[in-house]
C-alpha cells in the first residue's frame, strides 16, 4: 500500500485561475488538483487533494490526517493569518507539515506576512505555482 498524503486547501481556493488580477495564477483549481494527483501517482504516493470553505472541515481532516497520511500539504489560505484551530490542530499532527502559498505573500499585505500556520509547518512553499510540481 502507498503512502498518503493529504493535501487541504482553504476558503476560495476553488475560485483559482478565476481572479482577473492573476494574484493566483491562470490554472483552474480543479486543474491543479489533477496535476498534483498525476505527479503524486507518479510517485507512488495517494493523494487526498480537497479544499472546504469551513475552517472546521478544515480541522476535521487534519484530525483525520492523523489516522490516514504521512504527511500534510495546507494551503490554508485566508485562514493562514487567523486560525487558532488550524494551527492546534496541525500542532497534533506528527508527520511532516508543509504550508503551501499560491502567490508570494512577503509581496502582498503586511498582514500576510504572518502565518499561524508557519509555527506547525516542515518547511513553506510560497508563490512558485507554475514552475512544476
Amino acid at each position: 500500500m502507498s503512502q498518503q498524503i493529504y493535501f487541504l486547501n482553504g476558503p476560495n481556493a476553488n475560485l483559482y485561475g478565476l481572479d482577473k488580477n492573476g494574484t493566483y495564477g491562470s490554472e483552474s483549481f480543479v486543474s491543479i488538483g489533477e496535476r498534483c494527483e498525476c505527479r503524486a501517482e507518479s510517485l507512488g504516493v495517494a493523494l487526498q487533494f480537497r479544499q472546504s470553505n469551513h475552517e472546521g472541515v478544515l480541522v476535521d481532516w487534519i484530525q483525520e490526517a492523523r489516522q490516514n497520511a504521512a504527511g500534510l500539504i495546507i494551503n490554508a489560505a485566508g485562514l493562514t493569518y487567523r486560525s487558532v484551530p488550524i494551527l492546534d490542530a496541525l500542532l497534533m499532527f506528527e508527520g511532516p507539515i508543509i504550508e503551501a502559498h499560491m502567490s508570494n505573500i512577503w509581496k502582498r499585505e503586511p498582514f500576510r506576512h504572518h502565518s499561524m500556520v508557519s509555527k506547525a509547518a516542515t518547511g513553506v512553499i510560497a508563490g512558485a505555482w507554475g514552475v512544476g510540481v
